[in-house]
């Protein structure tokens, strides 16, 4: 499975090329603030504070500059920081690196493209067409207009043209349209449409000869436009002028709302290209994915760009340079789900939008390595990955889960990681996937053993700062045979294995969101003997007095994990003494259990530095509650859930796909249970009315079966948006659970099976007509040695090294039962 983290990294990282704004004004300008968050003006600006574009974005420059989401609060922080202030802050956050301005836009006290200079390293002049006319009319015709004749107009309009480092309309239908607009007096505002044409026609006749590129309006941006004539399907006449053939065209505003007819354009000009400024972030969320959306249905990613249409104020630059990298990401992480592009595809195309394409186009001669001033784009080198300062102090942790479920990490120096192991890795022994949870030896039965090596290559896409020491950073990492060649043996390459087979067969993604389950120890010394016992013991399930007692603790958990990109949807105290769950946000399956990792990481230190021991074993005291990892799953294609069924009339309100998915995972289960509860100490947590799942059933939001469908508040009456697995514990490797769950789904959906009745009492009740899971490691591990459909899709090895972990597991436990106390420390 292709893991978006890196394609959000690149898109957050590149340096824009914005090659379409309009100049910044002074703070005493008459342009009202407000103006920053909508196209509105006069009276229509009253109204603007209600849609949501000004509602997001309000928020977003409020966020910017840290004051309160209000108009006044923001408008005081400009006045007392000054425009150089928040100007720089703005460009500096939006990375803008070469600004092409567009400087006909009628403000008063604008600064001029000089000033502009002092904030981007590139800066140049986009020349308006029409307002180039208009002053031409306004300040060199003649008092007698009838003396100003086309002839006279085309020749200083042409030589001004000329002077700057282009016909469909007739000579007579133009000079109509001339007179006419000098008749309407001054200032001069050229709304005559075969005047216009005549304009536009002539500027592309210098544009061919001069090799420049063209911008043209099209859609909406202009209140006294008439928005039916402004779909660029109008200029195919022109588009099919063989004169005009190998002029540069680009279509502005994304055309919106005429984007597919853009993109159609776009598709079968050789000469169109795309802009979406304006666009974004002018629009709602859903309004600028769909737009973006369908500019790229037929148009190639090589002809779309970005420009933030900036104009008037910083702010305006920011939020569209913000604004545009989220929407690229939604767009491009679909695209990559639904099998339209692969991930380095994806971030090629994220490069070429908003960089390398406006290069191009505009054949901007940019110094790259220049350093007066220094430009910031590199069109053909690779973005650097960010990283924690650089000294002899600091390092970087790659981190592994092995066959066990338990977390090792290489460190090195920072210095040396960015030099070489970024590229190269460690060796790692092939020993290490063959080790129990009892001793760093490998078991025999896995057929690792301390003779050869693999590489331990760091996955760049997922390298973090740790939260709770600034100056280090972690990464997880994959097992490579050679560069290029996974290891056979590698989770994460598991996963990705089964992610691929559900999606080139169905074209399906599965998402996941986990429930992390752990206590909190505090280390006490009882008759001269130490002892870990929980850190409080007087609340019930969701207390709030349990709550307050580890509250400083979830305010370093909660903001550590944020930092990692990690959603936490909710945090709370657990039914044990001592215990608390923190449920994860819902991603693609490889994003989740790699969420997961960091998660427990984040928790154990977290808890460590204030001098407690978390631990997720799955029971840590026999007579107290046990501790799960419950997992939630569904289906998605193109990005939607497709796990509910359309209507009502389904039995079970689950699609026909999600019926059989879950079917196959829920006929799997006994031999799920071997990779997602993979100790001993698991079946002691795997007992009846504990709500861990311990009959093989399925249920409709009933916590005591193995498997619970859910309808969480706001889905359709009736209907499944997904199920969870009760049995996955906090012991187990994340992307090995997930890969057999989907390994078995799979299974469900090749021999389209179906679901018993579900069980809606609590199955202990009716035990006598269910059967229960299996009761110990070793049962599970005998079902998974006869499941061939999970050794075909995980792979044979890997099975191999699993059961030989477990069945070692299983014997070390059953001679040494107190040993198990001793799995705190390593989970």
């Amino acid at each position: 499975m292709e893991d978006y983290r890196e394609l959000k990294e690149v898109i957050d990282q590149i340096e824009l090329v914005d090659a379409h704004a309009h100049n910044i004004v002074a703070l005493d300008s008459s342009f009202p603030f407000i103006g920053t968050f909508s196209e509105a003006t006069g009276d229509a600006l009253s109204f603007a504070p209600h849609c949501f574009s000004f509602k997001r974005n309000l928020r977003e420059v409020a966020q910017l500059y840290g004051t309160e989401v209000t108009l006044e609060a923001i408008e005081e922080h400009r006045k007392t920081s000054g425009l150089d202030y928040f100007t720089s802050k703005c460009f500096k956050e939006a990375r803008i690196s070469a600004l092409l301005i567009d400087d006909g836009l009628k403000l008063d006290k604008k600064h001029d493209i000089e000033w502009h200079k002092s904030f981007v390293p590139f800066v140049d002049r986009v020349l308006r067409i029409e307002t180039l006319a208009e002053e031409i009319l306004d300040e060199e015709s003649p008092p007698d207009a009838s003396s100003w004749t086309l002839d006279s107009f085309t020749k200083t309009f042409v030589e001004r043209l000329n002077s700057y480092p282009f016909c469909l309309v007739s000579k007579e239908v133009a000079e109509k349209g001339l007179v006419e607009v000098l008749q309407a007096g001054k200032p001069v505002r050229i709304g005559n449409k075969a005047l216009i044409d005549y304009i536009l026609t002539r500027s592309l006749e210098v544009a061919e000869h001069c090799d420049l590129p063209l911008q043209i309006h099209t859609g909406f941006g202009d209140r006294d436009l008439d928005l039916r004539l402004a779909n660029p399907l109008h200029l195919r006449t022109l588009l099919e002028d063989k004169r005009f053939a190998k002029c540069r065209i680009v279509l502005l505003h994304a055309s919106y709302p005429f984007s597919k007819e853009a993109s159609f354009l776009a598709s079968v000009y050789p000469q169109v290209y795309l802009d979406f400024g304006l666009a974004v972030p002018k629009l709602s969320v859903h309004g600028m994915v769909s737009s973006v959306k369908e500019l790229l249905d037929l148009a190639s990613t090589k002809k779309v760009m970005f420009s933030t249409d900036g104009y008037a104020s910083p702010e305006t630059y920011y939020l569209g340079a913000k604004k545009a990298r989220e929407v690229i990401f939604l767009v491009l992480r679909e695209a990559c789900a639904s099998g339209d592009l692969s991930l380095t595809e994806a971030i090629d195309a994220a490069k070429d939008i908003f960089s390398r394409n406006a290069i191009g186009f505009y054949k901007l001669n940019i110094d790259t390595d220049s350093s007066s001033p220094p430009s910031r784009i590199s069109s053909k080198s690779e973005m650097k990955e960010p990283d924690v300062q650089e000294d002899s102090s600091s390092f970087v942790r790659i981190i592994l889960v092995d066959t066990s479920g338990q977390h090792r990490c290489r460190a090195v120096q920072a210095q040396r990681f960015n030099k070489s192991v970024s590229k190269n890795g460690v060796g790692l022994p092939h020993a290490v996937m063959g080790m129990p949870s009892f001793t760093d030896s490998p078991a025999e039965e896995t057929k690792l053993t301390g003779v050869g090596e693999v590489r331990l290559v760091p996955d760049l896409s997922t390298k973090r700062t740790i939260p709770w020491t600034k100056q280090e950073s972690m990464v997880l990492a994959d097992m490579l045979v050679k560069s290029g060649e996974a290891w056979e043996y590698c989770p994460r390459e598991t996963l990705r294995r089964v992610t691929k087979v559900l999606k080139d067969e169905f074209d399906l993604v599965m998402n996941a969101g986990f429930e992390n389950e752990f206590y909190l120890l505090k280390n006490v010394v009882r008759e001269g003997k130490e002892e870990y016992v929980p850190f409080e013991s007087f609340g019930p399930y969701c207390s709030s007095s349990s709550f307050d007692a580890a509250s400083p603790i979830f305010h370093d958990i909660v903001p550590a994990l944020e930092s990692l990109n990690i959603v936490v949807e909710q945090f709370h105290a657990e039914a044990g003494k001592g215990q608390f769950e923190v449920s994860l946000g819902y991603t693609v399956a490889s994003n989740a259990a790699d969420n997961l990792v960091y998660t427990r990481e984040v928790i154990r230190s977290v808890a460590r530095k204030h001098g407690l021991l978390a631990t997720f074993v799955p029971k840590y005291d026999l007579c107290d509650i046990g501790s799960g990892s419950h997992v939630h799953l569904s289906l998605s294609k193109n990005g939607e859930n497709v796990f509910p069924a359309s209507d009502k009339s389904s039995a079970h309100g689950m699609s026909t796909i999600g019926e059989e998915f879950m079917a196959g995972v829920l006929f799997h289960l006994p031999s799920i249970l071997a990779v997602i509860a993979p100790l001993p100490n698991s079946y002691d947590r795997l007992q009846p009315n504990t709500w861990s799942g311990a009959f093989h059933c399925w249920g409709k939001e009933n916590r005591e079966a193995a498997i619970r469908t859910a309808s969480p508040p706001g889905a359709p009456d009736g209907l499944v948006t997904n199920f969870e697995i009760k049995s996955f514990d906090g012991t187990a490797n994340p992307h090995f659970g997930l890969a057999v769950i989907m390994a078995a789904g799979i299974d469900g959906l090749r021999r389209h099976l179906q679901l018993p009745e579900p069980i809606d009492v609590n199955p202990a009740d009716v035990a006598a007509k269910l059967k229960r899971l299996p009761e110990s490691l070793s049962e599970a591990v005998d079902a998974l040695d006869k499941d061939q459909v999970l050794h075909e899709l995980l792979g044979q090895k890997v099975l191999v090294a699993i059961k030989g972990v477990r069945k070692a597991e299983v014997e070390y436990y059953s001679k040494n039962p107190d040993a198990s106390k001793q799995l705190i420390h390593r989970y």
